[in-house]
């Protein structure tokens, strides 16, 4: 009987320790806030990157990766990834957001606009089922290879009247 209760709690103790070794880097890594990286540029005004996204599902984290990588583009610049396509933002001013703030919000909202200028044609077929994916106790991340449009994206910016040559 003394076996059989000190074989348990040896037990019980391996599953505590082993659980708890792994759970919390899972985690963090699902909180930690990854970059868009460049991973190439088109000779037709496109860029390739890989960008991440947080949501309560696939579905919205896939949607939050695709946000990401249009709002790094016009906003912020690529500065991850091959050193060979950095990507100036395509928006230099600090407050061309605030300033075409209803524009921007629009632009971004679910299903919106923004779409127009995101490919998944960069994407190989079996990537679809390997996306990198992190967790954390109430989201998931996913990253994911896009092609973004740019040079279509900067066309747009110049006829709504927001970029100016």
């Amino acid at each position: 009987m003394k076996t059989i209760y000190y074989v348990t709690c040896c037990l019980g103790l391996a599953a505590a320790v082993w659980g708890g070794c792994s759970s919390p880097r899972n985690r963090i890594a699902g909180n930690y806030e990854y970059k868009t990286e460049c991973m190439g540029s088109e000779m037709d005004g496109s860029v390739t990157v890989k960008a991440w996204g947080n949501g309560r599902n696939s579905a919205d984290a896939l949607e939050q990766a695709k946000k990401n990588a249009v709002y790094d583009i016009l906003f912020k610049g690529i500065r991850e990834g091959k050193s060979l396509c950095y990507q100036a933002p395509l928006l230099p001013s600090g407050n061309a957001r605030m300033v075409h703030e209803t524009y921007f919000n629009r632009f971004f909202r679910d299903g919106g606009e923004f779409l127009k200028y995101v490919s998944l044609q960069d994407e190989r077929y079996s990537d679809r089922w390997n996306r990198e994916k992190k967790g954390a106790r109430s989201s998931v991340t996913y990253g994911i290879v896009l092609r973004i449009h740019r040079s279509e994206l900067k066309e747009q910016l110049i006829n709504e009247g927001i970029l100016q040559l």
